[in-house]
Parts: structure tokens; sequence; C-alpha cells
């Protein structure tokens, strides 16, 4: 059976975007700094594609070997047909990864990400809980600790 033309609009637009997107775009090359750190961009990849066509209602016949629907005096009848389609691509950084001094980093692009500030936040938020339950502890150490009776008695002699 004989390819439709929607089908050759597909593909070519199909081919078009294989030609523009591929794994590299979302982790691209790799870029070493001089003092031999390297890094690495992360993108979000975003397309689309769209394909659309239609045959008229006026047929005319055509004569040839394709097995198209064949009328008796050997010639095919075919609709004109009218199609396009369209591609898009959209890049944007997403973060880049940072490999050097024995660390690897995610530096993220957009800072003021919710998230990210919450992630910068727990280092902090843990000396801090750290640093309260060895004072609650401290605390019940000395209301444990029984004070001796004359301290006691001086205290009540002083007021």
């Amino acid at each position: 059976m004989a390819q439709h033309p929607i089908e050759g609009l597909m593909t070519t637009a199909m081919e078009s975007i294989k030609e523009m997107v591929d794994v590299n775009t979302i982790v691209g090359d790799a870029v070493q700094a001089p003092d031999g750190t390297v890094i690495i961009p992360i993108s979000r990849v975003t397309f689309g594609f769209a394909a659309g066509g239609g045959e008229y209602n006026t047929c005319c016949e055509v004569s040839g070997d394709d097995d198209e629907e064949k009328e008796e005096g050997g010639s095919t009848k075919k609709f004109p047909f009218a199609g396009g389609s369209g591609a898009g691509v959209s890049i944007n950084p997403v973060a880049f990864m940072v490999v050097g001094q024995g660390q690897i980093r995610l530096l993220p692009v957009n800072i003021n990400s919710a998230l990210d500030k919450v992630l910068d936040l727990i280092p902090d938020l843990m000396n801090k809980v750290d640093e309260a339950v060895k004072k609650k502890i401290s605390v019940k150490k000395e209301i444990k600790t029984p004070r001796p009776a004359t301290e006691t008695v001086k205290e009540l002699d002083e007021e």
C-alpha cells in the first residue's frame, strides 16, 4: 500500500527533531576549568510536534501502478491533499554539576526555589536541635542532683 501524504510530513518533522535533540542536549558536554574542576550543564528539554492535513472532496484520476482504489480502466482515484507540520524545541538550563576538590555538587540555576531554601536550612536546623537537646539534658541533670540541706537553710536565712 502506498504511503499517505501525512506520513511524509510526520517523518520529516520527527527527523528534524531527532537532529536537534539528543541525550547530550539534556546532560551537556563537560567543561574543564583551569583548576581541574569539571562543570557539566544539565538542561530541561521540551519539544512539541504537530501535523495535519486534509483531502479535498473533488477526485482526480491518476494512472500508474499503485494498488490504491484501482478503477476498471487501470487508473487510480486520488483526492488532492493539503497538509502541514511543525515542531518546536525549548531548552532551559536547570543546574550545573560541579566535580572537583573531592566533592560533587549540584548547583541549581533557580536559587529562589522553596525546596532549595529548605534544603539549605536543614544543617542549621540540625545544629539548633542538637543544642536544644544538650541544654535539656543539662537542665534535667541539675534538677535531679539534690542540693545539700545546709545550702537550702542558708538560702532561707538570707531572705
